[in-house]
């Protein structure tokens, strides 16, 4: 069975997906060449990526840092948001210190943090 066997053909066969994606809409017959292709490079795509390019829950430093430029805030700002000093927004930022349950909570509240990240689960 043939498989995608690294990055350069990963990337081709993506491209040929995406032009694909372009002339297949949901009026195609399955029977239909591009349709059977589409359906076919989907699958090995997929099983590259399942395999390779697996993608890992970011960290809570990751999305505060995310939220934190979403929202046009610095450390300071974050610190007044959640209450706590700019100091133990640091330690946040730099994965020394987990929040309280308290402080979590607002996170989770204030910058709509998925509790999953705030417990690290």
């Amino acid at each position: 069975m043939a498989t995608i066997k690294n990055i350069e053909q990963y990337e081709k066969t993506c491209e040929r997906v995406e032009e694909l994606l372009a002339v297949v809409d949901n009026e195609t017959p399955e029977s239909d060449k591009n349709y059977i292709e589409l359906e076919l490079l989907s699958g090995l795509v997929s099983e590259y990526e399942d395999v390779y390019l697996t993608v890992t829950s970011p960290t809570l430093p990751e999305v505060l840092r995310l939220r934190m430029a979403e929202m046009g805030l610095n450390q300071r700002g974050l610190a007044g948001l959640l209450n706590v000093s700019p100091s133990r927004v640091s330690e946040y930022l730099n994965g020394t210190c987990e929040p309280t349950l308290k402080v979590a909570r607002e996170m989770g509240k204030k910058l709509a943090i998925d509790p999953h990240i705030l417990l690290g689960i």
